[in-house]
């Protein structure tokens, strides 16, 4: 039994390592490459909210609104995210990001499609449809 699982975690850890360089290519393509946990997920929170202000980004992450202002010009200089006036308000600025930021921002799930066209390209149909059927009964 023990076998079985050192195999598995040998299999899983080496998925998990072509998934960090699949992440990387993806942050280096972004001209990124020592960006932080914490920033990436900031980008996610912008890019999951939509019409995310200041004052909202800084409630969803309980930062200051300082915080998250020194954070924004820091991804304004970056490329990452613009600041767009509200068309109703003027006073109000909707953070959004750039095509850069979307990039970084969904850039795990572009991942792991990454990972899953190398596994489709390393298996034959019949393998990957095992594959799933087994992977279907992890719960």
């Amino acid at each position: 039994m023990v076998e079985r699982g050192e195999y598995l975690f040998e299999v899983f850890e080496n998925l998990l390592r072509i998934r960090n360089e699949c992440s990387s290519a993806i942050f280096s393509e972004c001209g990124l490459s020592d960006m932080t946990v914490k920033q990436i997920t900031y980008l996610k929170v912008i890019n999951e909210q939509g019409d995310v202000t200041f004052s909202r980004l800084a409630e969803i992450t309980r930062n200051s609104k300082p915080t998250i202002t020194e954070m924004i010009n820091k991804f304004v200089r970056m490329g990452c995210v613009y600041r767009d006036p509200c068309p109703d308000d003027g006073r109000i600025l909707y953070i959004r990001l750039t095509d850069k930021g979307q990039k970084i921002a969904q850039a795990e799930q572009a991942a792991l499609r990454r990972v899953i066209e190398r596994m489709i390209d390393s298996l034959d149909k019949h393998e990957t449809d095992l594959l799933v059927e087994i992977l279907q009964k992890v719960r």
